[in-house]
């Protein structure tokens, strides 16, 4: 290794790296330089500590090398192994001296232990009856401690037994307390034959009859304290059936007479109560006749028998007057007035709202607009306010609907309202709080209909709806008219939400809701039947109309619009449209159909369009003409037939006539479509689709951007018809140009050589067609319901046009002006305009007039495109038009 080295040192240019160390020397001096000025310690020399057994580094659990190596940084390395040789042997020393000083003690060990044995031995000898007195002494406190904890056991048991025998003598005592209040007879026979036969009604009269005042009042006082009794009784049966007491099986049979007597005479009170309300009291007994309504529902509450209650209501009061109100043919009786129990203030008048037809201008169609309150309804006392009745003008099925809502409110309100409270106390439903917010999903409100009065589900909706669709079924539910059922279901749906007013609570309404014979009663309603009859109405007429496809307002068999329409089928494809929303017409649980049928007429529309109008193709023809035209303007014949170019002229001017009142009336149609439709869908549209919106509100921006793509197809069409009619407008503008070629020899051939003052004759007729389209300065013009939106670009268009072909025509004027000017030249004929000295100065006079009339026939073009509403001088091409009449007609380098 060493041997390397030198070889690598021998080769090095700076073996002695001389170059490094003095590189190194100058950075020190120059970081050194830098610092401050160093204190007298830092330039003490290090103090020499040998190696000993407190240097931190030797004694560190994980012995550092780098670490050791710097701390002794001002020793070399041949003193350090010198030093590190010492301590190794000082330890040497320090470990033998300590292991003969351990081996000296450990030899005396031997010499220290002995005669131990023999001690141990002697030791050994009491211990063996000192263990068999202790194991003596723990069996008796065994046996002991297990008859102390037998007696104890055994005290527990008698006491377990005192008090079941106390239990059971209170279920004794709390059995024939509860007999003697119900006077139930005595027994000695355990048969349950022998005692079903001496069950006792114990009530003075039969069931059904009312009573006096103050015996129900006591009855129901009574009736309280047996049920609270029995409460009790049931709780201590409870805990004995724990025990498995053969006594509450063999008292069952009592257990069950009592509940019974119970049972039956709560079912007459509440029965005698209910007859008592219903016949009509002073206010003042019909207050003590709810308090005694109060407890008898508190007690069937308790009981847990809400169905029990419910059924004698039903039983009791709704069926006898359902039974007497609908019936087959009770829309064509003679109904009689529900009256109330007290006269009714008369500022509680009964509101009414009809839902006739809509007057014009169209009302927005707004579902059960009649029944729309500022307050909560179920925050309001039920007898603070008057029902919320139908219009019963010439409609028999809203008379029977408010006979049954006054009939429910009257006798059945506060009925509602205190079970509602009774149940809210007991716990058995919903708190208030809840109640009144509404926060409570399907599963609790189905748990409050289980555990609590559901009056109006039970009692009042079942009976009605059944009556409803078994009596009247044929009546209410027949789609084969559709104005009657839509009168019918709107009537319907109005009466609905009028009784779901009187419902106490919200959670009673959703439950009224998911009822089986609700979910059946709305199954009824044949909605597709309605739909496709309505369908049916509405397409027959529109088929009808589209089957015509004349846009010619002109035309002989043209059939005019109404309002804002020009066409007889623009005006049916809205009014089909509009009618889809109509009161008349519109039943909510059809808007998706409804909608979808708004998206299709409007599709049939474009379709009809589109195929009643003439395509690009009937306009190119037209160019191709045209383009005849520049071309023999710019190689004029020498005999032409003028008859014939006249006749193709005034065929040609015809069909453009015709295109274009076809598409004006495409256009102003389809915009008055588009603007229609959109502000039936702000007004009335958006305001009647049911609520479908779950999360940010996104259905009504779906059904919007459907409804605009629609609309916009439409849209792209009127684009299309727009540039056509603007491509027919600008080639009939630039026909009107003609008459420039002529100017020159126009000049030429006259004998009065001043300048001209006036334009030409064809300078205001260029932009007639676009006036005579729009009907400025005549009397009606085909797109003179378009003038606000399209005659400024239509305008532009047409007049860029304009310039770019008169421009053309000017090119090819100076072309050949300097053409005939070389010609003569190079013949030099005296009789040359150009090329000779005597007619020089005449040449020039044409062409100043030439000029001069070609500027003044700009400028009079200026002028008409400014009436039109065209800013002519920020027209890049009329600019050049001008610079290019304005410039000399031929070089006069030629």
């Amino acid at each position: 290794m060493s041997s390397h080295v030198s070889r690598a040192v021998a080769k090095s240019p700076d073996p002695y790296e001389l170059e490094r160390l003095a590189e190194e020397l100058v950075a020190r001096e120059l970081a050194g330089s830098s610092y401050a000025p160093r204190t007298t310690a830092s330039t003490e020399l290090p103090i020499y500590v040998p190696l000993s057994h407190d240097n931190p580094h030797l004694t560190a659990e994980v012995f550092n090398v780098e670490e050791f190596l710097l701390s002794r940084a001002h020793t070399s390395l041949q003193d350090l192994r010198s030093e590190l040789r010492d301590y190794l042997t000082s330890l040497k020393e320090e470990l033998v001296l300590l292991i003969n000083h351990d081996y000296e003690a450990f030899i005396s060990l031997s010499t220290d232990l002995r005669g131990e044995g023999s001690r141990l031995e002697k030791l050994k000898l009491p211990l063996n009856d000192l263990r068999k007195r202790i194991s003596e002494s723990r069996a008796g406190l065994q046996a002991t401690q297990d008859s102390i904890q037998e007696t104890l056991d055994a005290r527990t048991k008698l006491r377990e037994e005192k008090a079941l025998l106390h239990l059971l003598l209170e279920i004794s005592e709390s059995v024939t307390r509860l007999e003697s209040l119900l006077l139930i007879s005595q027994v000695t026979t355990s048969s349950l034959e022998s005692h079903n036969s001496n069950y006792q009604f114990h009530l003075a009269v039969s069931v059904g009859q009312p009573i006096d005042a103050k015996s129900q009042g006591n009855r129901a006082k009574h009736l309280a304290r047996v049920t609270a009794e029995y409460a009790q009784l049931l709780y201590h049966i409870k805990k004995a059936k724990e025990e498995n007491c053969a006594f509450v099986d063999e008292i069952r049979w009592r257990i069950d007479r009592i509940q019974s007597t119970l049972t039956s005479d709560l079912d007459h009170v509440f029965s005698a109560i209910l007859s008592s309300l219903t016949a009509g009291k002073v206010p003042d007994e019909r207050a003590k006749l709810y308090v005694d309504l109060t407890e008898c529902l508190r007690i069937y509450d308790s009981l847990h028998l809400w169905r029990v209650a419910e059924e004698i209501m039903r039983r009791d009061v709704m069926q006898a007057f359902i039974k007497k109100t609908i019936f087959p043919d009770a829309l064509a009786a003679s109904l009689s007035p529900v009256l109330p129990h007290t006269p009714l203030p008369a500022a509680l008048s009964t509101r009414t709202e009809a839902y006739g037809s809509a007057p014009l201008p169209r009302t927005p169609y707004t579902p059960f607009t009649a029944f729309a309150i500022k307050q909560n309804p179920f925050e309001a006392s039920h007898v603070s306010g008057p029902v919320h009745l139908l219009d019963e003008s010439n409609d028999a099925l809203a008379k029977l609907y408010n006979q049954i809502l006054r009939f429910i409110e009257r006798d059945f309100g506060r009925i509602m309202e205190i079970a509602e409270r009774v149940s809210l106390k007991a716990g058995s439903t919903k708190s208030q709080s809840s109640i009144a917010s509404g926060n409570h999903d399907r599963g609790d409100a189905q748990q409050a209909s289980v555990d609590g009065f559901e009056i109006m589900t039970n009692v009042v909706w079942a009976e009605i709806g059944r009556a409803i669709m078994d009596e009247l079924g044929t009546v209410v539910f027949a789609p084969g008219n559709p104005d009657k059922f839509r009168k019918h279901h709107s009537t319907t749906q109005a009466f609905i939400r009028s009784l779901e007013f009187l419902a106490p609570s919200t959670h009673s309404v959703q439950n009224m809701r998911s009822h089986p014979v609700f979910i059946a009663f709305q199954r009824h309603w044949q909605l597709s039947v309605y739909f496709q009859l309505r369908w049916k109405e509405v397409i027959a007429k529109v088929e009808e109309t589209l089957s015509s496809r004349i846009l010619d307002p002109e035309a002989p068999n043209f059939t005019p619009g109404r309002n804002v329409f020009v066409t007889a089928q623009a005006a049916d494809i809205f009014t089909a449209i509009a009618s889809c929303w109509s009161a008349e017409v519109y039943i909510p649980d059809l808007a998706h159909r409804f909608w979808k049928f708004t998206l299709q007429l409007l599709s049939r529309y474009r379709e009809w369009l589109e195929s009643s109008l003439p395509g690009e193709s009937a306009v190119k023809p037209a160019a191709n003409i045209t383009n005849e035209k520049i071309s023999a303007i710019a190689n004029p014949p020498r005999s032409s037939t003028p008859g014939v170019t006249q006749e193709a002229t005034i065929e040609s001017t015809a069909a453009d006539e015709i295109l274009l009142r076809q598409f004006a009336t495409a256009l102003v149609d389809i915009r008055a479509m588009k603007s229609q439709v959109l502000q039936l869908w702000r007004e009335e549209i958006i305001m009647i689709l049911p609520n479908t919106s779950t999360e940010d509100d996104t259905a009504e921006e779906v059904l919007e951007v459907a409804l605009r793509t629609q609309l916009e197809q439409l849209s792209a069409l009127s684009t299309s018809l727009y540039g056509q009619a603007t491509a027919i407008l600008s080639r009939r503008c630039c026909d009107a140009l003609l008459p420039v070629r002529s100017i020159p020899s126009q000049f030429r051939a006259m004998s009065n050589k001043r300048l001209p003052s006036e334009p030409s004759y064809f300078a205001p007729t260029i932009l007639r067609p676009v006036r005579i389209f729009f009907g400025i300065g005549t009397v009606s013009g085909p797109g003179e319901r378009l003038k606000e939106e399209l005659l400024r670009n239509v305008s532009i268009s047409v007049v860029e046009t304009v310039c770019q072909r008169y421009i053309q025509y000017l090119t090819a004027m100076k072309k050949t002006e300097e053409s005939l000017r070389r010609l003569k030249k190079g013949k030099k004929s005296t009789l040359s305009i150009f090329g000779s000295a005597t007619a020089g100065k005449d040449d020039g006079k044409d062409e100043e007039r030439i000029r001069a009339q070609m500027i003044l026939d700009v400028e009079a073009f200026k002028i008409e495109g400014e009436a039109l509403g065209v800013d002519m001088q920020s027209m890049d091409s009329f600019i050049a038009l001008d610079q290019m009449v304005r410039a000399e007609l031929v070089d006069n380098d030629l």
